[in-house]
């Protein structure tokens, strides 16, 4: 059953409600994968619902449709899905997260039937003061149908909510766990599934990483133990498309990142991105309104040449 899943997902086809995503890896000098969508809603639609059908977080559709009220877009409101990325400035190997988009990047290894292809996933990410660490570790092992056993902190904080947990939950419809989890290295935190997929695309978690059903399925029945995982806070990524230079900003305070006072971080992270092309003609003014829109959808920032 999960390798059809995951067969389904690498055709590009409907996995469940989501519509899955995966993309050839983009040619050698190349950081652009998929493409910007753009809808007309139904009167019944919400963008929790519109985020699970498109694949995507629900602070995506938010970020890139400013103005348009989540729970009421209305009958034949034009929105925009926000299906293309900037890989992000991390080595192509195993899994890739970027707790600033909340998504995650799957590269194959060159064994697999999928070698080539990039898989992506939005996510649900810790809440404030649960944040998850950044840095390299593996997936340790992995697990159908998962028990819960919540740690004494968050137990506390449960029954300070008059809303106590056992010591256990088992594997079903109650369990947060959902019904794949993949361990970590970093003690205490997964990746797994969720019985609250509304809250992909949040700040939601107690710093694990949280994905819907059709999408742990998915990555479960193709990642191996031993994978790779590298979590990374790249809340402005520059990529190049045909030898052009494009800028995709997310918030900057999605994983707490302080504040710098002496210039900020979008300026010093295009300063890096452009260090082997200092003659490069940067529309700064452009970078500085996709910094401050912050909308997740990759633009061009060159002026012409």
């Amino acid at each position: 059953m999960l390798l059809r899943i995951a067969l389904s997902v690498a055709l590009g086809l409907t996995v469940g409600l989501c519509q899955a995503e995966v993309y050839d890896l983009p040619a050698k000098g190349n950081d652009l994968i998929g493409h910007v969508r753009h809808i007309k809603t139904a009167y019944e639609d919400t963008f929790v619902a519109l985020a699970r059908r498109y694949n995507v977080g629900y602070r995506e559709l938010e970020l890139a449709n400013p103005g348009v009220d989540p729970w009421l877009p209305g009958d034949g409101t034009d929105l925009t899905i926000p299906k293309r990325y900037i890989l992000p400035d991390a080595p192509r190997q195993g899994i890739v997260v970027n707790l600033a988009e909340m998504r995650l990047y799957y590269y194959p290894p060159s064994s697999s039937q999928y070698a080539g292809k990039v898989f992506t996933y939005p996510m649900g990410i810790g809440r404030q003061g649960w944040g998850t660490p950044l840095g390299t570790t593996t997936i340790t092992h992995k697990k159908a149908h998962p028990a819960w056993r919540p740690p004494e902190s968050i137990r506390k904080e449960h029954a300070a909510k008059g809303d106590p947990l056992p010591n256990v939950v088992p594997a079903g419809p109650d369990n947060p766990l959902g019904q794949y989890a993949m361990y970590l290295g970093f003690p205490s935190y997964l990746m797994h599934g969720t019985n609250k997929p509304a809250g992909i695309g949040m700040r939601v978690s107690h710093g694990c990483l949280r994905l819907f059903p059709e999408d742990i399925a998915a990555l479960f029945s193709m990642v191996e133990a031993g994978t790779k995982v590298t979590i990374v806070n790249q809340p402005y990524k520059f990529g190049w498309h045909d030898d052009e230079l494009y800028m995709e900003a997310h918030p900057p305070d999605a994983s707490g990142e302080q504040k710098v006072r002496s210039y900020t971080p979008w300026v010093k992270a295009l300063i890096n991105a452009t260090a082997k092309h200092s003659d490069l003609p940067i529309d700064w003014d452009r970078a500085q309104t996709v910094a401050g829109q912050a909308t997740g959808i990759p633009i061009l920032i060159e002026k012409p040449r």
